[in-house]
């Protein structure tokens, strides 16, 4: 039989730790994108809740105003904020938006030279 237990060495040892590392930051940004997502959940289900009672309550008066959307316009304040914090503010124009970007226009530019 053969042994597949690999012996010490320098470079094994450094590599575990590496990848222990790389596995600690996923975990932790994992938990971060849950948090949101959490967080997401939460203010749907509770602004929806407010918004039918406060309707429900209204006796008439105008539901369109800034009293009755308040909690959900400053939350939502909080959950760009928070957006931001999990998903960085790269989340949409990035690197990798701005490399298909430039590619995009330097086709675009020789299709257009193309038959001249």
């Amino acid at each position: 039989m053969k042994n597949n237990i690999e012996p010490y060495s320098a470079a094994n040892s450094e590599r575990n730790y590496e990848r222990e590392e790389a596995y600690l930051r996923a975990k932790k940004k994992l938990g971060k994108i849950m948090g949101f997502y959490w967080h997401l959940l939460s203010y749907v289900v509770i602004n929806i809740f407010i918004l039918y009672v406060i309707s429900k309550n209204l006796n008439g008066d105008k539901f369109w105003s800034f009293n009755v959307f308040s909690t959900v316009i400053f939350w939502g304040i909080g959950m760009v904020f928070h957006f931001l914090g999990v998903f960085g503010p790269n989340f949409m124009f990035g690197k990798a938006w701005e490399k298909r970007k430039i590619n995009e226009f330097l086709e675009k530019e020789e299709n257009q030279n193309k038959w001249k």
